[in-house]
Parts: structure tokens; sequence; C-alpha cells
């Protein structure tokens, strides 16, 4: 190479613009990073806002106000696919209606109602637990009674559907080896509690040990010892004062103080029973029995002084026929008288025109489905207020929407659930996380791009 062309080639060299090696690695390493950091911020804040959208069970740190009495929808239909639990978020608040009867993977299923809404809330028990028997609805519509999930520590859970929490109200008798609630008090913190407790050290037999507790767990009053035949009828019924409460043992009708004082007990007469968690009347004055017909399955409701027994005659309310039993689950403002009908299963090999048990007539076995008649006194026939589908064969209906009288136009639940929604909603997030991770450098070329787009115009 001749010297001439060494100085041409050098001071082509010079005047060739330099290439910054080091500073574009360092940017393009900070890019990098900064793409990296801003996928992962996107992905946080996704599953962030999956998670405050989807339900939880956990409850706030106050309680809210108490809930209103609200209405009685027309009618009732089964959960949705992906029904919501009750405990869940968004809370449910107080209820109007509690029914069961239909089963899934062999477990039952109470379906819960809102007040004032068609919203639905599903709550999982172990074993056949009718609602308004062994499930039972407190009378401001705000709590949910039921027996205890944990064997362990027999009692009765108490879940309120404002807040989320449940509350454990242990049983304090010796030897318990399960306990369902049997009644609310009026005033909604005090529930009658049934426990069964071995009788002997063998544990052969059972008795049944009734009692009237506080949702603190603080007060405890004894009312009733008896072996467990004959059992104890669903529900036990207190005074509108919350002073007395009535209960059936059998064929006889007990009457206590709330202090467990003894006052009455009277034998029932051909074919009655104790009417319901409704049976006092509206003054405290009288009880009211339901009364079948001999040979019939019309059902009347009867008056009869609580501390004798004497019959006081047949209300002027319309019968109720075709049904295996009613349940009277209190009055309304017009003096109506708001019952549960029970139609007879048409393949039950019972007879229901004839003699039988309480606890044969309200059976799964022996229904086929409910409704809740309203009558009206002078009325010539019961008037329907809700219907219900035939798979639902117990239904509870909250105190205060009885007596409030008020009944509202319901729609369809539908077929699909909260849960159904927010998990679909939670896996499109998920996957839109995901996606925009695996392409965080094309997002982030894009949004380089648009930044200098943006500062060109500017310009």
């Amino acid at each position: 190479m001749t010297s001439r062309l060494r100085e041409a080639l050098r001071d082509t060299a010079e005047d060739a613009p330099v290439y910054p090696v080091y500073e574009r690695a360092l940017a393009t390493a900070r890019r990098t990073r900064r793409r990296n950091w801003g996928a992962a911020a996107l992905v946080l804040v996704l599953v962030a806002l999956a998670v405050t959208v989807v339900p939880v069970g956990s409850a706030p740190s106050v309680d809210p106000a108490d809930g209103v009495a609200g209405a009685l929808p027309d009618r009732i239909g089964l959960p949705p696919i992906g029904a919501l639990h009750v405990t869940d978020r968004p809370r449910l608040g107080p209820a109007a209606v509690l029914f069961s009867g239909h089963r899934s993977d062999e477990d039952e299923t109470i379906g819960v109602v809102g007040a004032d809404s068609d919203r639905y809330r599903i709550l999982r028990m172990g074993a056949d637990s009718p609602a308004g028997e062994t499930v039972l609805l407190s009378p401001d519509g705000r709590y949910i009674a039921r027996s205890a999930d944990d064997p362990e520590r027999p009692g009765v859970d108490v879940i309120d559907l404002v807040t989320g929490r449940t509350r454990h109200v242990e049983s304090t008798s010796e030897h318990v080896t399960f306990a369902y609630p049997a009644g609310w008090a009026p005033d909604g913190r005090h529930i009658a509690v049934v426990d069964m407790v071995f009788a002997d050290a063998q544990q052969s037999s059972l008795r049944s040990v009734l009692s009237v507790v506080s949702l603190d767990g603080r007060e405890r009053t004894r009312v009733q010892e008896a072996a467990q035949q004959p059992i104890f009828a669903h529900p036990v019924a207190f005074t509108p004062a919350g002073d007395r409460l009535a209960y059936q043992i059998g064929n006889t009708v007990w009457v206590t103080a709330r202090d467990g004082t003894r006052l009455s007990s009277f034998a029932l007469p051909y074919e009655s029973t104790l009417a319901g968690k409704g049976a006092w009347t509206p003054d405290g004055r009288w009880l009211t029995l339901a009364t079948r017909r001999v040979n019939s399955s019309e059902w009347h409701l009867r008056r009869v002084d609580p501390l004798t027994g004497r019959d006081a005659g047949t209300l002027d309310l319309p019968a109720v026929s075709d049904v295996t039993t009613i349940r009277l689950l209190g009055w309304g403002p017009d003096g109506s008288a708001l019952v549960v009908g029970l139609t007879p299963n048409p393949l039950s090999p019972t007879r229901f025109d004839q003699p039988l048990e309480i606890d044969q007539r309200t059976s799964y076995g022996s229904v086929r489905g409910v409704r809740v008649l309203a009558l009206s006194p002078g009325a010539a026939e019961p008037r329907t207020v809700l219907t219900a589908p035939n798979q639902i064969r117990a239904v509870d209906v909250a105190g205060g929407v009885v007596e409030s009288g008020h009944v509202r136009e319901a729609s369809s639940p539908g077929w699909l659930g909260g849960w159904f929604v927010y998990s679909t909603m939670l896996i499109i997030l998920l996957w839109a996380g995901i996606a925009a991770y695996r392409r965080r450098r094309q997002l982030a070329f894009w949004f380089e791009r648009r930044a200098g787009l943006s500062v060109e115009h500017g310009r």
C-alpha cells in the first residue's frame, strides 16, 4: 500500500461518524429493563383488579346499619349455576326468603333471596336441612341459623348476611352429639336451640334439651328436657313480645316463660299441630293450631287458650286443601295469615288423609313442592303470594317481611351466577396480563414510537 493511499484511507476514517457502542448498549439495557418493569407492573395491576372484583369471604371491620324488612318475591327459582355463597362479596344484606329441597353433589343446597331484589346466594349443608325447620332466617332477615359445620364443636352457627361473619354459638350441655336451631326470638338476639345429648355412658340413647341462648353466648336458659322420642316438632313459636314460647313434643304443647318457668301444657286435639313459628296471634292472647278435618286433606287454623288448651273455634280464614300440611309463618297487617302449603308427592305411597306424624308430612319424600298462601279474613279461597318450582320443598320467610305485607313482582334468577361471571373476568384479565408480558418488547417499541411521533408533531 502506497503512502498516498494510506493517507487517503486515514482521512476517510477520520471523517466517518463514530458509533457510540457503549452509550447505545447502556440505553438498550435501560429500555429493556423499563419494558420488563412496565409489563410486570401491568400484570400486577390486572391481578389486583381481578382480586378486587372477584368476591372474597373476609368481613369489613365495622358493622353496617341494620337492614330493612323488604318485600316477599311473588316467585322464586333455583339458584343459578355458579351462585355466590352467602358470605361472598358483594354482601347480600338482609334476606326475604330461605328455601331448600334440591340437592347438588349429594349435599343440601340452601337458597337465599335478597329482601329487596332478585339476588340469590347459596349455603351448603352436609345433610337434609329443611328451611324453616333446622335452617332458620331471623325476623329481620339479617341472620341465618344452622347446625355447626364442625362435629367436634357441636352448636349453632349464625351467619350475618350484612357483614359475612359467622358466629359460633357453642352448646354448653355435656355429652352433646348434635345441635340445631329451633326458633328465633323477635328481638333477633336470642335463639332457641335443641341439643341432642347422650342419655347414658354407653351412648345407647339420646335425649333432647331445649334452651334459649343469646347470640353472644352469655345467656343460656334451659327450658325443657325430653327423651329422644317423641320428637320436638319444628319450630318453636315466640310471642310477639318475646316473653313466652310455645313448642310441641309429640302430641303435647308446652308453654313456658322466657326464663324457663313452665306455665302450662295441654294435649293436642285429633290431627292437630302447633301451627308454626307464627302460632301466637299478634296480641299474644291465643295460640294457633293447624287442624285437619277427618278423612280429608283440608287444613284449617284454630285458636286455643295457651293456658288451658280450650278450643276457641276455627278462625274466619279459608281452608287449605290438597296439601300434606301447612305451616303458619305469621300475620300480615290486614289480619291475613301467611302459611306455607306443602303439596303432596304423587309418587309417595303415604296417604295424607290419614293420621301421620308431622315429620312424615314434611319430609322431602312426601312433598312435591311448596306455595306461600295468604289466608285473608272472610275470603273464600287462599291467595297464592309466592310460587316455586317443584324441586323446592321447604321455605322460610323473614318475620319482618311477613308483617310488612309487601309483595313484589320478582324475576327469574337466570342461569349464570356471580362466580361464573367473576371467574370469566378473572380468566380474561390473567390472559391479558400474560399476553402483555409475552409481547412486552413489541408494546415497549409501540409506546416509544408513539412517544417519538408525539415529539415530532410537537415540533
